[in-house]
């Protein structure tokens, strides 16, 4: 029988996007549960998913970031399957679920990341470079097992990354050709926006110093 898998969506002000993604996840035949983790969100975000499913929908009181939603999101589930999806998603289809999430329900692998569509050159050089894709499957082992302080920001995919490499897991990734997101530029400007990315791109660094250097001191 297959496992049982929960798709866990943490959210904040994603009215645009939120709504395609969860009929999708709901109308799967490999996904059981849809979890959505509103993290403080103060625009539709709420309304959208509550019209869909109510049942579905869980609201963080104040923001408090994605390592936390994500948390938050494990808790109403006891799906040995764990499969994340960010909020802003464009083009989610029933091809891309599969082909991120059957490694890990055959067993093949304990955690697969879908790469999103930046056109075929970027797509291959992203399999080579440090998998911080929002939208990836695991056995519900790999998240909890992750100590809490590094469940913070982009922290929490690198450090489920090298918990499977320093645990000798196998995790990979599936191409998701058509699958993008709506971007910073679109959602905040493009002086602001470019400015979300440079910080991101500094946090993931950041991340992946910290989560290295813990795990030779032998705290990871």
């Amino acid at each position: 029988m297959k496992p049982r898998v929960a798709a866990i969506i943490p959210a904040y002000n994603e009215e645009k996007t939120i709504g395609p993604i969860i009929k999708t996840l709901k109308a799967s035949p490999l996904i059981d549960e849809v979890i959505v983790i509103s993290d403080g969100s103060d625009d539709g975000t709420i309304r959208i998913c509550n019209e869909i499913g109510p049942e579905i929908c869980h609201q963080l009181p104040v923001k408090s970031g994605k390592g936390k939603a994500m948390q938050h999101g494990v808790t109403h589930t006891d799906a040995p399957i764990i499969f994340f999806f960010d909020a802003d998603l464009i083009g989610l289809n029933e091809k891309h679920i599969s082909a991120i999430l059957e490694p890990v329900i055959r067993g093949e692998r304990a955690m697969n990341v879908g790469i999103r569509d930046r056109g075929p050159f970027a797509m291959r050089m992203a399999a080579h470079l440090p998998l911080i894709g929002g939208e990836r499957a695991m056995i519900r082992q790999v998240f909890e097992d992750v100590p809490e302080k590094y469940k913070q920001g982009f922290m929490a995919e690198i450090a489920m990354n090298y918990y499977c490499r320093s645990r000798k897991l196998k995790y990979g990734c599936s191409p998701c050709p058509g699958l993008t997101i709506r971007r910073k530029m679109q959602k905040v400007g493009v002086m602001k926006g470019f400015l979300e990315y440079v910080s991101m791109s500094f946090q993931v660094i950041k991340a992946m110093v910290i989560v290295r250097s813990a795990r030779l001191m032998g705290k990871f």
